[in-house]
């Protein structure tokens, strides 16, 4: 069952010399796939994140997730549907960094109101490793271990998808595989449905599709399997 959808998903951004940055791109996600997108600098790949998250719109085109058309979405419904359904993790981690671990990871249960499945934040923290840090604050732990934090953020609200940009780009070599593995652990234990932005061809490799962005097309990269 595809759980997000673009049809014809195109942005150009206006001035002297008006830049297509997605060109009519069609991309379907199915549930449960780990998917890798690549491609060079400006060519389209985070402004396709940034469409697919919500947090920009498109000229042309729809994005749907869970058939939910979320172009047409106002913005405080967009924030709501966000916030329930789109897990997102960045590279500069955006953990706050005046409040505790367990309240970072938390905070999109805590802006709905509503209070985590103990079993299933146990089975999150324990998969990830962080259980010992939850009152501790961001600023205490090294940058594998924010990213780590990152990722359960993301899992807490069961969103539809998690999107990626460039997870590990902060991070060493070592912590860059130890990360990698957790996306594949976190797909695999959790059902998640994964897409991530990377300049790393090794993270790509992980994943089982990869995606490269050229000049604002997205082409699918059956050579790199």
């Amino acid at each position: 069952m595809p759980i997000l959808k673009t049809r014809d998903l195109t942005k150009i951004y206006p001035g002297a010399e008006q830049v297509l940055a997605l060109n009519h791109v069609n991309l379907t996600v199915e549930k449960g796939e780990l998917i890798a997108i690549m491609g060079d600098s400006g060519s389209g790949k985070s402004t396709l994140l940034h469409m697919l998250a919500g947090v920009d719109r498109p000229t042309e085109g729809q994005v749907l997730i869970q058939d939910v058309d979320i172009t047409s979405l106002a913005e405080k419904e967009m924030a709501v549907f966000r916030r329930r359904n789109i897990g997102v993790i960045y590279q500069s981690f955006n953990l706050i960094p005046n409040i505790t671990v367990e309240k970072n990871i938390l905070l999109p249960l805590m802006l709905d109101q509503r209070k985590p499945a103990p079993t299933f934040f146990e089975e999150i923290i324990q998969t990830l490793g962080i259980g010992d840090k939850l009152k501790r604050f961001p600023t205490q732990l090294s940058g594998g271990e924010q990213q780590r934090v990152a990722i359960a953020r993301s899992l807490v609200t069961r969103p539809a998808i998690i999107l990626a940009d460039e997870p590990t780009g902060n991070l060493d070599r070592r912590n860059t595989e130890e990360i990698t593995s957790l996306f594949r652990l976190v797909n695999q234990r959790f059902q998640a449905t994964i897409l991530l932005v990377t300049h790393d061809e090794k993270v790509a490799l992980s994943c089982e599709r990869v995606m490269f962005m050229v000049d604002g097309t997205l082409h699918e990269r059956k050579d790199l399997r």
